[in-house]
């Protein structure tokens, strides 16, 4: 997968990505926290996939989309009270969020989840996003009045 983003006015405003599987590109574009647009390219079996993303995406790097470094992104983190260390259904939980968080945040251009912890008294699922505030209000906004609304605050926190 390659994402990419455009900047306006010192800000993330656009996405642009694409990923193979088997024999199909998908390409995917829009404003950021938008779900935008998506397209299907059919991909021989002779083409090398990196080269062919890289065919796909390269109108969008004409009109000024580039990868971020990783230090442009923003950690986002929800967190639960839990028992202790936790138990099978706190962990059961965490990947479910995960799962929904990758999708929330992917289709709509702003990041994806990163894994999270479990343990003393705590569980974290942490989000490497491209804007951090406008990734809260929708995060908050999806998990309201969901199994995941119970969690005690979003927060964020340096990467270095």
């Amino acid at each position: 997968m390659i994402k990419l983003y455009r900047v306006t006015k010192g800000r993330v405003s656009e996405y642009h990505e694409a990923w193979c599987t088997d024999f199909t590109i998908t390409e995917h574009w829009g404003n950021l926290g938008e779900r935008g647009c998506s397209r299907e390219h059919v991909l021989a079996e002779a083409d090398d996939p990196d080269e062919a993303l890289e065919a796909v995406l390269a109108p969008a790097r004409a009109a000024g989309y580039a990868e971020l470094d990783d230090l442009e992104l923003q950690a986002l983190l929800i967190e639960y009270p839990i028992q202790g260390l936790g138990c099978a259904a706190d962990l059961n939980k965490r990947h479910a969020l995960e799962d929904r968080l990758n999708e929330l945040l992917g289709w709509i251009g702003l990041g994806q989840c990163d894994g999270g912890s479990i343990g003393c008294g705590t569980m974290e699922v942490c989000c490497l996003v491209v804007d951090f505030e406008l990734a809260r209000r929708i995060v908050e906004a999806d998990l309201a009045g969901s199994v995941f609304g119970d969690y005690s605050r979003i927060f964020t926190h340096e990467l270095n």
